[in-house]
C-alpha cells in the first residue's frame, strides 16, 4: 500500500494531464472524452491500478468495469492484471453489459416473479425465450434491469460489493444499459468514470442513447475531462482523422504542429473486380508477413457481411495458405477459457510442436488445490492420456480429416479434467448449460475449418487470435488497434444511407484502427454471391464524400 500522492504510471508510462487527473481522482465522478488512440483502456487500466495500489478501493471491496465487447473487456482484465499483477487485479471484474445482467441474475435469481421467474438451471438461446427453462441475450439487461429497480437487497448487495465503476465506450449506452447503471449506483457511495467518444457512435442501429455523456455527467455530477491526444496512430494517419474531426467536432481539432510528420502510409486502391481486390490485397498481406509483420497486427474491415464481401479475398489467402478467421463467428468464443482448454488439447495431440499449448494445458488442467500425492497422480494420468491420444491419432486408421474422429478424444480429455476443475474456469461456468454449451461451439468451430482443408493444425491457426488475420465488421472493430489495416469497399452500396453522421462515425472507427498502414479500396463490379438472399448491387461506385478524407490539403 502506498500513499495517493507517492503513485506514478506503472511502466513508466507518461499520462497526459487531463489523464493524470482521470486516474487519480479520489471524490469525483468522472466522465471521460476521448478519441480513438487516445488511451482509454490505459487509462482505465491505470486507475485500477491506483485504487487497488493505494487503498482507495479497500479489501474486500471490489472494482466493476463494464464494456460492451467481449474483447473491449478481456482486454481491459489482461491490462490490469499486467499492470498490477495477479493478487490486486483478482479484485477486479471486468464484464460485458450482457455478463454483468447475468452475473446480476444468477446472483439474484429468486427476485424474479411471475412470468419472468426463471429455473436454477435456465438455458440462453439466441432466440426463443421458453417461461421458466429459456431466456435470449436480449432478455439479460431488461430482467437484470428488473431485480434491481425492485429488490433493495440486490441494490445492497451490489452497491457493497463495488466501491468503483467503469464504463468504458459509453457512448453506445442504451436507454436500458443506462437505466440498469442509474438504478445500481445512483444515490450511492459508488465512484464511477466513464469514457467514450461520440465521433465513434456507431450503434444508433442497436437504440444507443442519444447523449449520454452529457446525461452521465448531468446525472452523475460528474466531471468532465477531455483526452486530446492520439498515441496510436502516425502523424499521416493522424492528419486523416483529423480532417474527419473537423467535421464531425470541430472543437475536438487537434493543432497542426501536433501533427507534423511524415510516418505513416495511407493507400486508396480501385479495382475492376472482386477478385482483382482479392489477389493485390493478398499480395499485400503476404508482404507484410514477409516483413514479419504478426498477422494479429493485420485486419480486413467491413462494413457489413463480411462472409460476403471478403469471400474473394478469403478464397485466395486460403489458396496461398494464410490462415484467417471471421470475427463474426469465432470473437465471443475465443475469451472463452473452455474453448481455449479445447483447442489447446487437440494442438498437443495433433502437433506435436505445440510448447506452450502444453504448458498452458498442463497449468489449466492442474488441480491446484490437491494434495502433492494427487496432483502427482494426476499429473501422470493427463500425460498418458495425451500419449495416448497421439498414438491414436497418428494411427492410419485415424480420420483426422473429420471432426466427429476427434470429439471422442475431446470429450475423454475433459472427463479426465473433471467437471469440477472445468466450471472454475469461470464463474459463469457454474450454472445452466453455458459449459457445455462452450464446448460444443467449440468442436463445432473447430469442424468448420477442418473441413475447409483436412488439416488440424491449419484449422486451429484459423482459430488462433495469433496466428490469423482477422476478418472483422466495424462494429467487431471497435477498441481494437493494428498495424494494418484494409477497409474493404468504401462503396455506396456498403457505406450506405441517408445519415451521413452515422456513416462517417463508422468510417471513423475503422480509419482510426490503424497504427501505421491504411489501405482503403472499392471496386467497379463484385459478382452476387451464390444462395444471397439479401440485396446485392454488382455494379459500384465509390463513397467518394469518405475517400476524399485520405487527401492531404
Amino acid at each position: 500500500m502506498i500513499p495517493p500522492d507517492q503513485w506514478h504510471p506503472v511502466d513508466g508510462l507518461t499520462l497526459e494531464p487531463n489523464a493524470m487527473k482521470a486516474a487519480t481522482m479520489s471524490n469525483e465522478n468522472v466522465v471521460v472524452a476521448a478519441g480513438p488512440g487516445a488511451g482509454k483502456t490505459e487509462l482505465l487500466a491505470q486507475r485500477a491500478d491506483f485504487l487497488l495500489r493505494t487503498g482507495q478501493c479497500p479489501y474486500p471491496r471490489r472494482i466493476l468495469a463494464v464494456s460492451f465487447k467481449v474483447d473491449a473487456a478481456r482486454n481491459l482484465r489482461e491490462r490490469v492484471r499486467r499492470r498490477s499483477g495477479s493478487q490486486l487485479a483478482a479484485r477486479f471484474d471486468s464484464f460485458t453489459f450482457h455478463a454483468f445482467a447475468k452475473r446480476l441474475i444468477d446472483n439474484f435469481r429468486p427476485a424474479l416473479t411471475g412470468q419472468n421467474a426463471l429455473n436454477p438451471d435456465y438455458r440462453i438461446d439466441p432466440d426463443t425465450r421458453i417461461a421458466r427453462e429459456q431466456i435470449t441475450f436480449a432478455d439479460l439487461v431488461p430482467l437484470a434491469l428488473e431485480i434491481v429497480e425492485a429488490n433493495a437487497y440486490a441494490r445492497g448487495g451490489i452497491r457493497q460489493t463495488y466501491r468503483h465503476v467503469f464504463l468504458d465506450e459509453f457512448q453506445d449506452c442504451t436507454t436500458q444499459q443506462y437505466r440498469l447503471i442509474k438504478a445500481a449506483f445512483g444515490q450511492s457511495p459508488a465512484l464511477l468514470t466513464a469514457v467514450g467518444d461520440t465521433k465513434q457512435r456507431i450503434m444508433v442501429w442497436a437504440g444507443a442513447l442519444d447523449g449520454v455523456l452529457q446525461t452521465f455527467a448531468e446525472d452523475f455530477s460528474a466531471r468532465p475531462l477531455p483526452l486530446y491526444q492520439n498515441f496510436r496512430s502516425a502523424p499521416r494517419l493522424r492528419r486523416m482523422q483529423n480532417r474527419m474531426i473537423a467535421q464531425m467536432d470541430p472543437e475536438a481539432v487537434s493543432p497542426a504542429q501536433d501533427l507534423a510528420g511524415d510516418d505513416g502510409i495511407i493507400e486508396v486502391l480501385h479495382f475492376d473486380t472482386e477478385h482483382d481486390e482479392a489477389q493485390a490485397v493478398a499480395d499485400l498481406i503476404e508482404g507484410w508477413l514477409k516483413e514479419s509483420v504478426a498477422p494479429s497486427e493485420i485486419a480486413i474491415l467491413v462494413r457489413q457481411q463480411p462472409h460476403l464481401v471478403a469471400a474473394a479475398l478469403g478464397s485466395e489467402l486460403r489458396g496461398r495458405g494464410i490462415p484467417f478467421r471471421n470475427e463474426q463467428e469465432s470473437q465471443d468464443l475465443a475469451a472463452e477459457p473452455a474453448a481455449a482448454l479445447v483447442f489447446n488439447f487437440i494442438r498437443v495431440v495433433a502437433d506435436d510442436r505445440q510448447p506452450d499449448a502444453y504448458a498452458e494445458l498442463m497449468r489449466i488442467a492442474n488441480r491446484l488445490s490437491a494434495s502433492e500425492e494427487e496432483a502427482s497422480r494426476f499429473d501422470s494420468q493427463l500425460k498418458r492420456m495425451l500419449g495416448t491420444a497421439r498414438a491414436a491419432v497418428r494411427d492410419p486408421a485415424f480420420e483426422a480429416e473429420k471432426p466427429g474422429a476427434w470429439s471422442p478424444l475431446v470429450h475423454e480429455f475433459l472427463q479426465l479434467v473433471s467437471r469440477p476443475v472445468l466450471t472454475a474456469l469461470l464463474p459463469g461456468y457454474q450454472q445452466g448449460k453455458r459449459l457445455d454449451d462452450v464446448i460444443e461451439q467449440a468442436l463445432e468451430a473447430f469442424g468448420r475449418e477442418l473441413v475447409v482443408d483436412g488439416n488440424a493444425v491449419q484449422a486451429l491457426r484459423r482459430l488462433s487470435e495469433v496466428e490469423a488475420i482477422r476478418f472483422l465488421t466495424i462494429h467487431k472493430c471497435k477498441g481494437l488497434e493494428f498495424e494494418k489495416v484494409v477497409v474493404l469497399g468504401v462503396e455506396e452500396q456498403l457505406f450506405w444511407g441517408s445519415n451521413l453522421t452515422t456513416i462517417m462515425s463508422e468510417f471513423f472507427v475503422a480509419i482510426s484502427r490503424a497504427k501505421h498502414h491504411l489501405v482503403l479500396t472499392h471496386a467497379s463490379y463484385r459478382k452476387r454471391p451464390e444462395g444471397t438472399a439479401t440485396r446485392w448491387d454488382e455494379w459500384r461506385i465509390p463513397r467518394r464524400e469518405l475517400l476524399r478524407f485520405s487527401q492531404e490539403d
